[in-house]
């Protein structure tokens, strides 16, 4: 199946031509950057390219050290849609922000328990209180899951239904929409990470300039949805050694921890709480 590049990726106002003078994000893992190492021990992500992009966009004739933007990160992995919108949505509007980002979901998904309802009310109520506060609000609906991490097939109707919730709600808000689960490239294995829960740095990079696109902004185009080439087929036998690896790494920890109530993100806090200058870099 090939993506349909010529289908609208956005829905809602477009957004109209101006400068920003202060972006945040506030959501989940995905948000805060995971796997997409910085080089010094944290996380770069699709949120720290997108400002990237914007305030290069914004550079203009100034030099490329001057920086152009202000960009707050308050996601923590692990966080729910509900504790987001409990905890990082008045934080953001106290920043005054006139670009956010909204992106949650997958940890309800992951859930014994999911209220599509319940979600959706939350992102469109964290949607609505930014876009009234001024500022121009971009989220994307999940990738299919199961073509990247099979085992969590039977939780593709809850991805669907949240994917259907996100676009009626985000249509309502006024926020912008990047259709990002109806793209096949989203969920081929070569952009994930290790863990098959978070894009790896090409994912991630991909997920920016789509941002960068549904903004507007120059120099972008749909390209980031083209397919990969098809994939190499490996043996069998590095395929099932592959399967036990991530079992062993990735599923039963994460399983360990829930049992126990417990969350990967307890006791940490956000990476970039308080806006700080983005440099236009070339």
């Amino acid at each position: 199946m090939s993506a349909d590049l010529s289908r609208t990726t956005t829905t809602g106002p477009a957004p109209a031509a101006r400068t920003y003078r202060r972006y945040v994000a506030i959501g989940d893992s995905t948000t805060e950057g995971m796997d997409d190492p910085d080089g010094a021990g944290g996380y770069r992500g699709w949120a720290d390219r997108f400002a990237e992009h914007v305030a290069r966009a914004q550079s203009g004739p100034r030099p490329a050290d001057v920086a152009v933007l202000e960009y707050a990160n308050l996601a923590i992995r692990g966080r729910t849609t509900a504790r987001i919108r409990a905890e990082q949505l008045q934080p953001a509007l106290a920043l005054e922000p006139d670009l956010a980002t909204v992106v949650a979901g997958m940890n309800d998904i992951l859930r014994g328990r999911f209220d599509v309802s319940a979600v959706a009310a939350d992102i469109f109520a964290m949607q609505g209180a930014l876009v009234s506060a001024g500022a121009t609000v971009l989220t994307f609906t999940l990738p299919d899951p199961a073509p990247v991490m099979p085992i969590v097939r039977p939780l593709r109707g809850r991805v669907l239904a949240l994917n259907d919730a996100i676009r009626k709600v985000t249509a309502d808000s006024g926020a912008t929409l990047l259709d990002l689960g109806a793209y096949p490239v989203a969920s081929d294995p070569r952009l994930w990470s290790d863990d098959r829960l978070h894009a790896n740095s090409a994912g991630h990079e991909r997920i920016g300039a789509a941002l960068a696109y549904a903004l507007g902004l120059p120099g972008f185009d749909d390209s980031w949805g083209a397919e990969l080439p098809p994939p190499v087929r490996r043996p069998r036998h590095r395929t099932i050694a592959a399967e036990l690896a991530w079992f062993r790494r990735h599923l039963l920890p994460w399983a360990g921890r829930h049992l126990l109530g417990r969350s990967s993100g307890d006791n940490r806090v956000c990476k970039r709480a308080t806006p700080t200058p983005v440099v236009a870099n070339p």
